[in-house]
């Protein structure tokens, strides 16, 4: 792949975890498995006398989210 290409693909998949996300939250009234999130942290930090950084990444994934994601890995691979 490309870099251009890499790109497209890469937002395409993030979009569809999103989107999966999303549809999940709203779903979730009526099936409440697709509401159950994990979440993930990752915390990094050093110091380093002249810098000095702290991170907070978290990232909540729940079924419908993974749906989204083979969703939009399908429809790239369909379309491209």
């Amino acid at each position: 792949m490309k870099a251009p290409q890499t790109l497209i693909f890469v937002i395409i998949l993030i979009s569809g975890l999103l989107l999966g996300s999303l549809i999940g939250q709203i779903l979730g009234e009526w099936l409440p498995i697709l509401k159950e999130s994990q979440q993930i942290v990752w915390h990094p930090r050093a110091d380093l006398n002249i810098l000095k950084y702290d991170f907070n990444v978290q990232v909540k994934l729940n079924l419908a989210s993974f749906i989204g994601l083979g969703l939009a890995f399908w429809l790239y691979r369909k379309y491209r």
